[in-house]
């Protein structure tokens, strides 16, 4: 089934219409104690919630070789992206099957 499109020009046209009637019906003094402002509400009194306080975990990033199942066989710091890689190939070569290296985010134990 197709949508049809609305025409807002339409549709604007019949509100103002209507609005016009309702101003008409209302009278000068009705708009004149429409527009009056009115009195706020005292506010409800709020009661103090706790603040939530996240806590973040200071992470850093190592290179893990991994295996065709996703399984992390070893991990390797930063700056040994090379030795990561050279491993990874030295399983490829023995066990035949595929792995590869990517990056991991390590939370870092506080002593």
């Amino acid at each position: 089934m197709a949508r049809r499109t609305l025409n807002h020009k339409a549709l604007r046209a019949d509100f103002d219409a209507a609005e016009r009637r309702k101003t008409e019906a209302m009278g000068e003094a009705g708009v004149a104690a429409a527009a009056a402002p009115t009195k706020k509400k005292a506010a409800a009194s709020k009661t103090a919630r706790p603040t939530r306080t996240r806590t973040t975990v200071r992470q850093r990033v190592v290179w893990g070789v991994f295996n065709n199942s996703n399984a992390r066989v070893k991990t390797f710091p930063f700056p040994q992206k090379k030795e990561a890689e050279d491993y990874a190939a030295k399983l490829k070569a023995e066990k035949g099957s595929t792995f590869f290296v990517q990056p991991v985010k390590e939370p870092i134990e506080d002593r």
